[in-house]
């Protein structure tokens, strides 16, 4: 099978909602398994019948401990409510949204995050002070990251 072919497959399913695909040519059979965020592959020649993907390497990561998990302190936390990049100002060069030891409102704007090209201003759902910033300017953040702490 053509590699361009089977990346685009591994990226169909990473980004739905599908768990398996397999999928049989002349040349072979193609299973792939979606598992803890990542996808597994397997390659098997047209006479054998089944094999089953590696385990995931992502999902070993994600099983850590608590003890483990980074600390959070106290306060109430705003979070990202969507996957994006992370921009603390409207535009380069131009003053930050919020600062540490900035006064903020509820529903007050405190960042931007660019999904899809679109620009979306992200609003304080408490009102408080800025304790502290947990995203760097231009990051990658996910949907239910951390991105402030407020007291």
């Amino acid at each position: 099978m053509d590699l361009r072919k089977l990346k685009t497959l591994v990226d169909l399913v990473s980004e739905s909602n599908i768990s398996e695909l397999e999928i049989t040519e002349a040349e072979g059979k193609v299973r792939i398994v979606k598992g803890g965020g990542a996808a597994g592959v397997a390659m098997v020649p047209a006479p054998v019948a089944m094999v089953a993907a590696p385990p995931a390497p992502a999902a070993a990561a994600v099983a850590a401990s608590p003890a483990e998990a980074p600390s959070v302190p106290a306060g109430k936390t705003i979070k990202s409510p969507m996957v994006g990049t992370y921009y603390r100002a409207a535009s380069p060069g131009a003053k930050a949204f919020v600062e540490v030891g900035s006064s903020i409102k509820e529903g007050e704007a405190v960042c931007i995050i660019e999904a899809m090209k679109i620009m979306n201003e992200i609003e304080a759902d408490c009102s408080g002070k800025i304790v502290q910033i947990l995203c760097e300017n231009g990051q990658a953040v996910e949907f239910g990251q951390p991105l402030f702490i407020v007291e």
